[in-house]
């Protein structure tokens, strides 16, 4: 639905989408329609088909929020939902890059890209114009591009509204609309916090996590990321989240994802599913290995012991365990990292990556908690 002139035609004329497909059915039996959201009567049209003459499709869209305002046929029970992110360790293999990674983000063009913020700016304009401009999902365009802002700043983080509310000059429920937005746009999600121990005092407040990086960084002006500094560990965290979600997706888990938080500040940053694995992703200088002895399996297959004071270069695809670990110990592979349960009862995981030899800093990828 790019062209203009084919927009216009099935705008008034949904039913012209019938009446050309199904001459073509005997030769095929699949249909793609792009930015089906544009015009969500054609739904109508595909349902007809696909109970009639069994024709499949494959409807893509960036947004689902003028479909269901639109009151359209969503088609319940009979279509099957993908939805697809930015680049992943897995899929970019050789040519990935942490640094580059959360400092360019996980958009295709723009992290091959060695001039990212023309694109990110254009990026961010492109979403101001078209998806809420000119869908009127807002009254007000300035005040949400301030929201915007400081939306990014707040970027993993447990979300109060009436803070932002309060440094946007609008109402909390303005903000909880705008986030709404945000999440129909596929731009971001939610996190929300685990509750299930009644004994504890916990946060109740849900983070949100920008779908892509690079858009965070654009938008707070975080500059360039030094790994070892505080933005880069937050930036990490938004990494770690998105290899999460994609493992989550593309493999058809269905694992649900919160963060855990006392009262006094401890902290968990991801629970999958009901504490069955808890995750800490933290970006620090040092890296301290609570074990007296660590196996590191890397390109060479003879496994190699090092002390936890020890400085050898781990590379992301580098597989560190314990050595207790019993030979039945689950593994949970995310991209290129194999994430190991290694105590039955405390479920407790631990991955690291530290800096290679010679670098000044070390990236600690360690998700390690015991609750």
């Amino acid at each position: 639905m790019l062209k203009a002139e084919e927009f216009r035609r099935y705008l008034e004329h949904p039913e012209w989408l019938r009446q050309e497909i199904l001459p073509l059915e005997h030769t095929s039996k699949f249909v793609v329609i792009d930015e089906v959201q544009k015009i969500p009567k054609l739904l109508d049209e595909v349902h007809w088909l696909h109970e009639n003459h069994e024709i499949q499709f494959a409807l893509c869209g960036s947004s689902a929020r003028k479909v269901r305002r639109g009151q359209a046929n969503l088609l319940g029970g009979r279509a099957i939902r993908y939805e697809l992110l930015g680049f992943t360790s897995a899929e970019l293999r050789k040519d990935w890059s942490l640094n580059r990674m959360v400092n360019h983000g996980y958009l295709p063009r723009i992290y091959l890209s060695d001039r990212p913020n023309r694109r990110l700016n254009a990026y961010v304009a492109d979403y101001l114009k078209e998806e809420v401009a000119a869908e009127g999902l807002v009254r007000n365009l300035p005040v949400f591009s301030n929201f915007l802002n400081v939306a990014a700043l707040s970027d993993a983080e447990a979300v109060n509204f009436s803070t932002i509310a309060r440094d946007c000059g609008v109402s909390s429920q303005t903000i909880r609309q705008y986030f709404q937005i945000l999440e129909d746009t596929l731009l971001g999600c939610w996190l929300p916090a685990y509750r299930k121990r009644p004994k504890r005092r916990v946060a109740a407040s849900p983070k949100f996590y920008f779908s892509d990086i690079g858009v965070v960084n654009f938008l707070a002006k975080r500059g360039s990321l030094v790994p070892g500094s505080e933005l880069f560990g937050k930036a990490f965290e938004n990494w770690c989240f998105h290899e999460l979600r994609a493992y989550n997706l593309y493999r058809d888990i269905f694992a649900d994802f919160s963060y855990w938080r006392l009262a006094g500040g401890t902290e968990v940053d991801f629970i999958i599913n009901s504490m069955e694995i808890a995750i800490e992703a933290d970006s620090k200088q040092s890296v301290e290995v609570a074990s007296p002895l660590v196996e590191t399996r890397t390109h060479d297959p003879s496994p190699r012991f090092e002390g936890p004071g020890s400085r050898e270069a781990l590379a992301a695809q580098h597989l560190v365990r314990r050595p207790e670990r019993r030979p039945d110990t689950p593994t949970v592979q995310i991209g290129q990292l194999d994430v190991i349960v290694t105590s039955e009862g405390e479920q407790r995981v631990q991955v690291v990556q530290r800096a290679p030899r010679g670098s000044k800093n070390s990236i600690n990828r360690q998700y390690l908690r015991r609750l």
